[in-house]
């Protein structure tokens, strides 16, 4: 008996920027139709350019068998997603709305009655592993939902990187996500510290990088941030300061919120926050480096 492939799905791709526009292409790549949406001419002219249909609004929401969020703050998710010409309000009864953007718990819960509401089924699934893992189709997803909508909607996922399963309950990809970010916060902040150590010993810092990032020491943001740390400032921006002054002070609010006092993070957002305050915003976060210059 023959078995059937997976039939193509119609994909509306709301956020195409640094890291949504190579999770766009895995998609297309998978065979199926992608139309990528952002406000950012610059950004459609690229989506465009890798063989993307783009478009400013979301028209194609209300053709769309899944549609895929990748904002950057739970305003924007809102944004997106509520209100008469919403997404919600644009999509067909039955269909799926993927939020993967990194937002918390609580924005991705409260679209759970909304989604409802217009007969749309929900799923959070933010991701880690930066632009890199984006490209190569080796993102981690830390998804949650009704098993049976994660089911359906598996090879889509498939096509970004590895699913984890983070239970029933939309939220709970978004609070694995928060661990995440708690660590990636504190390891690219040692990272710049432990090279800036290295600079005032009057070492090598690229000497010291390889020395110490394949043994005890080392870790995937030392590995990963660390060239491009050295780099200084014309480093090419795969995420942005600006992601982790975001992040980190959610992951501090939720923190803070839960009653656990945690000083590493604390002093890592601070450092986030001065490299943003010099101007460093936009810059690739390695750059949270100059702050020890």
């Amino acid at each position: 008996m023959s078995i059937r492939p997976p039939q193509p799905l119609r994909v509306t791709f709301v956020g195409v920027g640094a890291i949504g526009l190579p999770m766009a292409q895995q998609v297309a790549q998978a065979g199926h139709a992608v139309t990528g949406v952002d406000p950012s001419p610059e950004r459609r002219t690229l989506a465009a350019e890798h063989g993307l249909v783009v478009e400013e609004i979301p028209s194609s929401a209300a053709e769309a068998d899944a549609v895929v969020v990748m904002v950057a703050t739970p305003d924007q998710l809102h944004a997106a997603a509520l209100g008469e010409q919403g997404l919600l309000a644009r999509m067909r009864q039955g269909t799926t709305l993927i939020v993967m953007s990194t937002v918390g718990p609580e924005p991705v819960r409260a679209l759970e009655a909304p989604a409802a509401e217009h007969g749309v089924r929900l799923l959070d699934v933010p991701v880690t592993g930066g632009v890199g893992g984006a490209q190569k189709g080796a993102l981690r997803l830390f998804a949650s939902g009704a098993a049976d909508v994660l089911e359906d909607s598996a090879e889509l996922l498939g096509a970004m990187g590895t699913v984890v399963g983070c239970g029933d309950q939309v939220g709970r990809g978004q609070a694995f996500k928060a661990v995440n970010q708690l660590l990636c916060s504190v390891h690219i902040v040692a990272a710049a510290e432990a090279l800036a150590l290295a600079e005032r010993l009057g070492l090598e810092q690229d000497a010291v990088l390889e020395a110490v990032s394949s043994g005890a020491a080392g870790s995937w943001m030392l590995a990963d941030r660390g060239p491009r740390m050295l780099e200084g400032l014309d480093a090419e921006v795969r995420s942005a300061v600006g992601i982790f002054v975001k992040d980190s002070g959610m992951v501090a609010e939720i923190a803070g919120s839960l009653g656990l006092d945690a000083p590493l993070l604390h002093a890592a957002q601070a450092k986030y926050v001065e490299a943003a305050d010099a101007g460093l915003i936009a810059r690739d976060d390695s750059q949270v480096i100059q702050t020890y210059r």
